[in-house]
């Protein structure tokens, strides 16, 4: 090697005399003679003042600096030197220290974060009935094709979660109700090749899809009456038989949810068959096992098609008492053969029986054996309407320690319209919000399928204000198809009546609530775009209450609609935050939504009143003195400033206040405010945590 100022150059290989051969023991330099070494050595010609570096002959590394690529001999020579070793040793418990900080922060995060909602809770539901939503081709009845040309509306409407009515294979008595095959779609609404597009494109877009489902009862064309009928050994007990005289009283004074008895006389098994519906609907008997396991066969039918939740029917009715005794009749003095309607009858022996509610843990058990995936949670909603006996329909709810429904529909705000007054809506939220159990979800509906839409019954004006209540309430709001844009109740003649019901009782048809989704100005409002058919007449109004012009004016029903959807979403404060009653006089119904942690909170001042009232809150500490309207129902008023001690609203009209404060109202008002899981906001590294 030789040695110049500016470089170092190799020159012929040099070996290392300490250096041990792999395959023997002896120093590889006794393989070079020392005259060998020596000549090399001098021929490198090292000039000691040019590199300052003294080499000694019997241990040439040990003057070597470190250098790279070095061997490993020099890297352990060096490496043991404090001034190497220490910096590396902290380094290395550095970063053992850092590790163990982030296990336990994150371990710290997930135990102190509140449990994360889930799909159900996200967003509105959205009822469909298919009849009426959208035709796809011409015959006048809405259809699955139909639902899937109109997945975008949903998503305009930031709706996630879409229960779609009764589509099985069914004679239509009781349109789709009384199903004559559970596994089948009928042919007037497409095929089952329709409905598994229809479910993979909603899944696609984010969307979950909930099934109406039956128990109670089948149509008496199904397999298993039919058979059960002949007295087929294993059929024999489907259905609640009993013997009875045909030309003699019925077994006794049971009646129908449509009037007049419950018994209809069978010639061909010889016996009478119960149905607490028509006579059309024979009920099952959830008595029998084999029943109880061919239902569960159906649910797990259609959730290994991967639909995501269930909506349960009428489910109250699903057990009546084996005895078969006359129920006592409400009015003890009225001739019994005057009794016609249930009105007439106390439902103690056929409704609500003991045993009910293990049937429903059965169904929730097969949706929970399918729950188990990230995303993949089925949902369990159950209908009954129990009216004053709000306790019944309370243990529908799941505990701690027994899975049952999701919630069970919440009915009350359908009574809106009997009493315009703020005092009457309070009482009918709390109705539900002080009976609730702790830490469970509420719901909301305010139309469905079966109820006078809410802007006939309660009157155009309102529709905005009853809408905004049902999206800035706590929980999950149920919307029926049309109330986002304001749809009312259609004439139907006598001679146009459809429903069932209306045919015992013209006054008790559901036919006006069912007309035809409003799409557009165009022929039959866009339900049907092909044929001049639709199976009910279309509301003369649909030219300008339809979604088409409410898209184009940000003042419509559908626009606020739209604007309340994605603030409820958006803003924690409304999506899980407390539910605190402030004020509710002749007039308004006012409420708070605040999340505590959160500066921002919501202030509600709703007007159900029949005239413009002025709302007096300074008695409210913890109410700023100014409020700034976020968005009003009369939209000319959005972004006005009043003073808290004089709000005013106009009769029909709702207030959203987005407000800032430091103080809490919940702390010091517990008996006033509700909510299911309590969690509160870390502005400084803006996280969710319990507390």
């Amino acid at each position: 090697m030789s040695v110049r100022k500016d470089s170092v150059e190799l020159g012929e290989c040099v070996r290392n005399p300490g250096f041990q051969d792999a395959d023997g023991d002896a120093p590889a330099a006794d393989t070079v003679s020392a005259a060998e070494s020596e000549e090399k050595r001098d021929s490198i010609g090292v000039k000691r003042d040019s590199i300052g570096v003294k080499l000694d002959p019997d241990d040439e590394y040990n003057q070597v600096k470190p250098y790279a690529g070095m061997p490993k001999e020099v890297l352990l020579l060096y490496s043991s030197q404090a001034r190497y070793r220490v910096p590396r040793e902290i380094l290395f418990w550095l970063t053992v220290c850092c590790t163990l900080a982030l296990v336990a922060i994150t371990i710290t995060v997930i135990a102190l974060s509140p449990r994360c909602l889930s799909w159900w809770q996200a967003s509105p539901v959205y009822q469909v009935y298919p009849r009426s939503f959208k035709d796809s081709d011409g015959d006048g009845v809405g259809d699955l094709k139909g639902i899937m040309e109109k997945l975008d509306h949903f998503q305009y409407l930031n709706i996630k979660s879409v229960w779609i009515s009764p589509f099985y294979r069914s004679p239509m008595k009781d349109f789709g109700y009384d199903v004559e095959d559970f596994r089948d779609v009928d042919p007037l609404f497409g095929t089952m090749q329709d409905f598994e597009e229809l479910l993979t494109e909603m899944h696609n877009r984010g969307l979950k899809l909930i099934m109406d489902f039956i128990p109670n009862h089948t149509s008496d064309r199904h397999r298993w009456f039919n058979l059960s009928r002949i007295r087929d050994p294993y059929y024999e007990d489907f259905y609640v038989w009993t013997d009875c005289d045909p030309n003699g009283p019925k077994p006794n004074n049971w009646v129908s949810i449509f009037g007049n008895s419950s018994w209809t006389y069978d010639e061909v098994r010889g016996q009478c068959y119960l149905h607490q519906f028509l006579k059309e609907q024979p009920d099952l008997n959830f008595r029998n096992p084999n029943v109880v396991q061919e239902m569960i066969d159906i649910v797990d039918f259609w959730l290994k098609k991967g639909v995501d939740g269930f909506r349960m029917d009428a489910v109250k009715h699903m057990l009546e008492a084996a005895h078969l005794r006359d129920e006592p009749q409400v009015d003890p003095n009225k001739p019994p053969e005057l009794v016609t309607t249930e009105w007439d009858l106390h439902s103690d022996y056929t409704t609500s029986q003991v045993g009910l509610h293990d049937l429903l843990r059965e169904f929730r058990a097969v949706l929970d054996t399918y729950s188990r995936e990230p995303d993949k949670y089925r949902f369990m909603v159950t209908e009954s309407y129990d009216y004053e006996e709000v306790d019944k329909t309370m243990m529908y709810y799941s505990t701690h320690l027994v899975r049952e429904s999701d919630f069970p529909f919440n009915f009350y705000l359908l009574d809106l319209p009997h009493n315009a007054s703020g005092v009457w809506a309070k009482h009918l939220v709390h109705i539900w919000m002080g009976n609730m159990p702790r830490g469970e979800w509420p719901n909301w509906v305010v139309g469905n399928h079966d109820r006078s839409r809410i802007a006939s019954s309660a009157g155009p004006a309102y529709i905005r204000v009853i809408n905004m209540l049902l999206l800035t309430l706590p929980g999950t709001p149920t919307t029926y198809y049309g109330e986002e844009i304001g749809m009312e109740n259609i004439n139907v003649t006598q001679s146009e009546i459809q429903d069932p019901a209306g045919k015992y009782n013209t006054s008790a048809s559901r036919d006006p609530e069912r007309s035809p989704m409003q799409w557009s100005g165009d022929m039959n409002a866009g339900f049907n775009n092909k044929t001049n058919v639709t199976w009910l007449p279309v509301h003369p109004d649909y030219e300008t209450v339809n979604v088409e012009v409410q898209k184009k004016d940000d003042g419509s029903v559908l626009a606020q609609y739209r604007f309340l959807s994605n603030l409820r979403v958006t803003e924690l404060a409304l999506h899980r935050g407390w539910f605190c009653y402030i004020h509710a006089d002749a007039n308004v119904f006012s409420y708070l939504r605040e999340l505590d942690g959160l500066s921002q909170a919501y202030l509600m001042v709703l007007n159900f009143g029949k005239q413009s009232a002025i709302t007096d809150l300074s008695s409210v500490s913890e109410l700023p003195d100014r409020l700034t309207v976020l968005m009003s129902t009369n939209h000319v008023n959005n972004g006005k400033v009043y003073e808290k001690s004089r709000i005013l609203t106009e009769a029909g009209e709702g207030l959203v206040i987005q407000y800032s404060t430091d103080t809490r109202f919940n702390p010091t008002h517990p008996e006033e405010c509700y909510v299911s899981e309590k969690a509160c906001f870390l502005p400084t590294i803006n996280i969710l945590y319990k507390c």
